[in-house]
């Protein structure tokens, strides 16, 4: 494949470690469709014929067709998607295919290729997300009123609505929906024409195949073309951020449904056994998922690190720009399809949740808005009344809303008997109304706001 330059073949490891097709070929519809656009160009240009044109065309229908039939023989020997696509065009149309390459090199190939496969993948991810927002909205709407505790430090901070914490992942998808969608109008450009680094002398219409293959325009600089790999560093960014948020709730269900808390239910779907502990109900899913963040961020840091010293133009280091992150984006969509199941799936204990949201005095920041506002006392003044009153509860052992008046009376002889109606948990939520707060009354506006919003998107 390399020409007259060169009188014997690679060596057996020199094949080996030059090989890509083994991970390449899943870039073959976006490679034919890519020859298809160039050779129809080639045509208009007056560069090739239109009778070959029209036979290239033909043969890398049925070399598609061939493919995804799993007819097609892919050959290692050829090294990569492109030079087995071409072998086999030379078999079926002869002399033909070999104008195919016309103006172009395997460099603007594999980074057109790789754009137009990345375009795709980034689409998928964003529809999976959609998907995940759904599934937690309708989680959220349907506990609007659930009350479980709030926490900072994993301790007991104040009392929030199951709904509401949901929600907080559905502003987290959203600003991953916005990175991938950021990182799809930069890719969008067209390296095709750009050749090996320097451009072509033959005529070509780069505008004309950018419109074909759906790129808003070409790449203005053949060396970047050539050389740029920013398209798939900026998506593995946004994979990365993603899949954090969704370890994050991953680490909260294993939480959640260990006995120790019991606050949510997972079914026979999402859970599996013991091989040795009959009793066992091990929440895997949810740690799988969080242990693939692992492999994504992997995947971003070895392509920076690869990256880092390259000069211009293309160097075969960037080879290694496919196979870590072609898992690394599968492994993110199966984690969001898992995180979408167990959103669904999950059964909390509103008992169990409520119980725990009045533990810890969680109720105290109520008491101290009280004083600020029925007393007009400063809030500073505020918070050490209210933690001399839960140190006081706490010496004798009772919650804040068990404490009798003249206990509190004693700390604060101001204090009245309508102290009591901020100190339930179920009161502390509804109190919280400002914008973004968990009244149950903000959760259910939100969450139906973000159904119609992503029922208007897919439709």
């Amino acid at each position: 494949m390399w020409g007259g330059r060169f009188t014997s073949g690679p060596g057996s490891i020199m094949e080996e470690i030059n090989a890509s097709i083994d991970f390449d070929r899943h870039l073959y519809r976006q490679d034919i469709a890519a020859s298809k656009a160039h050779a129809e160009m080639l045509a208009k240009q007056g560069i090739i014929t239109a009778d070959d044109a029209k036979k290239i065309a033909h043969g890398l229908d049925t070399i598609l067709s061939e493919i995804e039939a799993g007819k097609f023989s892919f050959k290692r020997a050829l090294e990569d998607i492109h030079m087995n696509v071409e072998g086999r065009l030379s078999e079926l149309i002869g002399e033909a295919g070999g104008r195919l390459h016309t103006a172009r090199s395997r460099n603007d190939q594999v980074a057109t290729d790789f754009r137009l496969w990345m375009r795709d993948t980034v689409d998928a991810l964003v529809a999976a997300l959609a998907a995940y927002q759904r599934a937690l909205a309708e989680k959220a709407l349907e506990h609007a009123g659930t009350v479980m505790p709030g926490l900072t430090h994993m301790q007991i901070a104040q009392p929030v609505t199951f709904g509401h914490h949901l929600l907080a992942y559905v502003e987290m998808a959203a600003r991953d929906r916005g990175r991938f969608a950021d990182a799809r109008r930069r890719l969008n450009e067209s390296p095709l024409g750009a050749a090996a680094l320097a451009g072509t002398s033959f005529a070509l219409d780069r505008d004309m195949t950018a419109r074909a293959l759906g790129f808003d325009r070409p790449m203005a600089n053949s060396l970047d073309a050539v050389s740029d790999r920013d398209f798939v560093l900026e998506t593995l960014a946004a994979a990365a951020i993603t899949s954090i948020h969704l370890s994050r709730l991953a680490e909260e269900i294993v939480v959640w449904t260990s006995p120790l808390t019991g606050l949510v239910k997972l079914s026979d779907k999402f859970t599996t056994g013991s091989s040795i502990m009959p009793q066992k109900r091990n929440p895997d899913a949810a740690e799988l998922v969080r242990a693939k963040t692992g492999r994504i961020i992997g995947s971003l840091n070895a392509l920076l690190i690869v990256m880092k010293g390259l000069p211009l133009a293309y160097a075969k280091d960037m080879q290694e720009d496919k196979e870590g992150p072609m898992d690394a984006l599968a492994a993110l969509s199966l984690a969001i399809a898992a995180m979408a199941g167990m959103v669904a799936d999950l059964e909390p204990d509103t008992a169990k949740m409520k119980k725990a949201a009045g533990e810890g005095y969680a109720t105290a920041t109520d008491l101290a808005d009280w004083l600020v506002r029925a007393l007009k006392i400063p809030f500073r003044e505020a918070h050490r009344i209210t933690g001399r009153l839960v140190a006081k509860a706490a010496e004798s052992g009772i919650a804040l809303h068990r404490m009798t008046l003249a206990a509190m009376r004693d700390i604060e002889p101001r204090i009245s008997d309508d102290v009591f109606s901020v100190l339930t948990v179920d009161r502390s939520v509804k109190s919280r109304t400002s914008f973004g707060g968990t009244a149950p009354r903000n959760v259910r506006a939100q969450a139906k706001k973000w159904l119609r919003k992503l029922e208007k998107e897919q439709s």
